[in-house]
């Protein structure tokens, strides 16, 4: 089959071609597993983190890709709640212990055997994959492949991350960064919480202009002061400064909940510029996403069918992969960006 592997850790420039397209035996199905004929996988962040080292895959080349749709191809032995010609989509988790009390409690993105989807195990940038069956999810109907691929990641990380901020109905939410998943988030809170106003921060006037456009009542750059005071704010960016600035916009007892599974060490610098009284004091609190849970993409899945969420996208071919890289590096994002890789659109 072919797929788009990562050989070597490296940073990604203007001109860079971190994945070689590589000819590659197709996977087998394992016990409790299923093989998923690939039709389209999202390009997200985290495969970014995961070239450049933020967070290595264990072990070289590995397939990445963990915004996954396709449809199932094979059954492994003992698979009983999937069959062939479902269609599925599979996240970040990918697997975890099952026996501790974060699987137990439906936390597994906790769990400390938690392993992620393309990058401890292979994933999605290719024709084929195997994944446990607990760990694929059917898909909405009214979803096309390219559609689904980007809720299986950005957006359920985001609804973790929207459930972690506690809002109600009425509270202000300001989100920094406005890509693949701060674009999902905006959509389920004017669903959800129509009373609500979205307060967004950018550095591109591209995606302020795209936010307005999807309901946002402000959007501003990244050190503007919020015009009102915010309840929640989630952070999506790579680097630190949008977090020390968001602090400044919490109202008393409000809460910043950082979705990123790393920081880029370049930015640390403004960590040292926190001011207690100015950033912390009045019980504001700070919450990290740490992964997905399997109840996160499942519940999310309900959600979007229920009101209907589709996606900005913009679609590449499987080879063209380096480039959507180079692009979501360089900053140009607006929505979400998905290979096409099957015959399903």
């Amino acid at each position: 089959m072919k797929a788009m592997r990562l050989h070597a850790i490296t940073d990604i420039g203007e001109n860079s071609s971190p994945l070689s397209s590589d000819e590659v035996p197709r996977p087998e199905p394992g016990r409790k597993e299923v093989l998923i004929r690939v039709e389209a996988c999202g390009v997200c962040h985290t495969e970014l983190d995961e070239i450049e080292g933020r967070t290595a895959p264990p072990s070289l080349p590995v397939i990445p890709g963990h915004e996954v749709a396709g449809t199932v191809e094979e059954l492994g032995d003992g698979v009983e709640t999937l069959s062939p010609g479902d269609r599925v989509g599979v996240g970040w988790f990918y697997s975890s212990c099952g026996r501790c009390s974060y699987c137990l409690s439906g936390n597994g993105n906790l769990c400390s055997r938690f392993r992620a989807t393309g990058r401890d195990h292979d994933g999605g940038y290719a024709q084929y994959m195997t994944v446990p069956e607990n760990s694929a999810f059917v898909l909405p109907e009214y979803l096309s492949s390219e559609g689904a691929a980007p809720l299986l990641c950005a957006g359920a990380i985001g609804y973790r991350s929207l459930r972690l901020s506690g809002i109600g109905n009425g509270d202000n939410l300001g989100l920094t960064g406005f890509g693949g998943s701060a674009h999902l988030v905006l959509k389920m809170v004017k669903a959800r919480f129509p009373e609500s106003d979205v307060f967004v921060f950018a550095r591109s006037e591209s995606e302020r202009d795209f936010a307005l456009s999807l309901g946002a009542v402000w959007a501003g750059d990244t050190a503007e002061p919020s015009p009102a005071p915010l309840q929640a704010v989630i952070d999506t960016t790579p680097a630190w400064k949008p977090v020390v600035e968001a602090m400044t916009d919490l109202a008393p007892g409000g809460r910043l909940v950082i979705n990123a599974i790393r920081k880029e060490n370049a930015d640390r610098e403004h960590l040292l510029k926190i001011d207690y009284s100015r950033h912390l004091w009045m019980e504001k609190e700070i919450k990290s996403v740490a992964n997905v849970s399997r109840r996160d993409i499942f519940e999310f899945l309900q959600l979007a069918e229920k009101i209907r969420i589709l996606p900005e996208v913009q679609t590449f071919a499987l080879e063209e992969a380096n480039e959507a890289l180079v692009q979501l590096r360089r900053g140009n994002v607006r929505g979400a960006k998905v290979l096409r890789i099957g015959s399903r659109s």
